[in-house]
């Protein structure tokens, strides 16, 4: 029987084709895979036969990604797939930001009425509206991944000078970051020197709430600050109380709440950081072929909640894919169950990650029902499969 592939959302269906030969839809109830952009699955009814979910899209906040990690369930993201998309619309922000434009156009909606005067008008009126070029500004971008690189450099194309943080800037993100883009060691230096700040990092709990009153007190005065990531970032009240004093001079957020709507000087965005057609063909087409290759191969890319590990296919051998807690010796308590019946390990790959490890194994030959189960009843081993 073909593999079922459930999908939650609307998916593009680029990711159609990635499907051929499993039963792919909006309707299984016992899937082997799902694809989910912005469905809750913190009460979905989780299958026996389900080994993963891919996200697409970067955030995996509506996946309850750690208690699926202790059932054996790996859990993807789609990171950069939509990174292009969200430059664009930081892009549009700084902007925003500098300029008065939104407020301009809707003080011009309120001329509908005044016929032939408007042209008047409008010249009277425009310098209410008057506004600063971002060239020559300092932007500080807070995480410097797929998005955060991006962002960069391009601020740095408009002119701006660009300093950037990111603790855990990765070697591939380091060498994609234009060489004119000052590297600092903490956010608080980027709190010190920057007209603009926008951040491009996940909601964890040392992220939460960063932009706070604190925070904010460092920051220069009339800092306008983007936040495209996650509206939880910033305390709300204390970034209300701060507009509305004049310490920061425009708050522009993806993610609108119902007491920063119609806040002066707060510009709310419903969420469009990822919201193109081109975005979410990038982040199904991804999705899709990590979530196939797990299935098929047992490789894991871009995991949110276990280690990315790979290893290539040997035609005629069989493959075990063991996800497992990453505990001393559990390598060599399974690989011991696998020799004890006679059976040659011809390949192996094996990561960690925190708590969780997964290995993938090649061994000479089919391999026996009873060695999955050898291998099962291992302590620390949370799921077998062979494939």
């Amino acid at each position: 029987m073909a593999k079922q592939i459930l999908k939650l959302n609307a998916i593009s269906p680029l990711a159609d084709a990635i499907f051929a030969g499993y039963g792919y839809g909006d309707s299984c109830e016992n899937p082997d895979g799902i694809m989910v952009r912005s469905a809750q699955m913190a009460d979905y009814p989780v299958g026996d036969k389900l080994v993963a979910v891919a996200r697409a899209g970067a955030g995996t906040n509506n996946i309850p990604v750690a208690d699926y990690a202790e059932k054996g369930i790996v859990v993807f993201n789609t990171p950069g797939a939509n990174a292009n998309a969200v430059k664009e619309l930081v892009i549009c922000e700084l902007l925003l930001g500098g300029r008065k434009i939104t407020d301009a156009i809707d003080w011009v909606k309120t001329l509908k009425s005044e016929g032939d005067n408007v042209g008047k008008l409008v010249e009277k009126g425009k310098s209410k509206f008057v506004g600063s070029e971002i060239k020559g500004k300092m932007l500080g971008v807070i995480g410097l991944g797929a998005i955060g690189v991006e962002v960069a450099n391009a601020a740095y194309g408009l002119g701006m000078e660009v300093c950037g943080t990111d603790p855990y800037l990765s070697t591939l993100n380091a060498l994609a970051l234009s060489p004119h883009i000052k590297v600092v060691p903490a956010r608080e230096d980027i709190y010190k020197q920057a007209d603009f700040i926008t951040m491009h990092v996940p909601l964890t709990p040392d992220t939460k709430g960063m932009i706070n009153k604190d925070t904010i007190s460092q920051m220069k005065d009339g800092v306008v600050i983007i936040n495209d990531s996650r509206g939880e970032l910033v305390n709300t009240d204390d970034m209300i109380a701060a507009l509305e004093s004049g310490k920061v001079g425009r708050y522009i957020t993806d993610f609108p709440n119902a007491k920063l709507i119609g806040v002066k000087n707060c510009i709310c965005v419903p969420h469009l950081g990822a919201s193109t057609p081109e975005a979410e063909d990038n982040c199904a087409v991804m999705a899709a072929h990590q979530l196939v290759d797990y299935i098929e191969n047992g490789n894991i890319t871009n995991s949110v909640n276990y280690p990315n590990v790979s290893l290539a296919r040997d035609e005629g051998k069989g493959r075990v894919c063991i996800l497992h807690r990453n505990v001393k010796n559990i390598i060599t308590k399974f690989t011991s169950a696998i020799s004890e019946q006679q059976l040659n390990i011809a390949h192996m790959a094996s990561s960690s990650r925190g708590e969780y490890a997964c290995s993938i194994l090649e061994i000479d030959g089919a391999i026996p029902e009873k060695t999955i189960e050898a291998i099962t009843k291992v302590e620390g081993v949370l799921r077998v499969r062979s494939l």
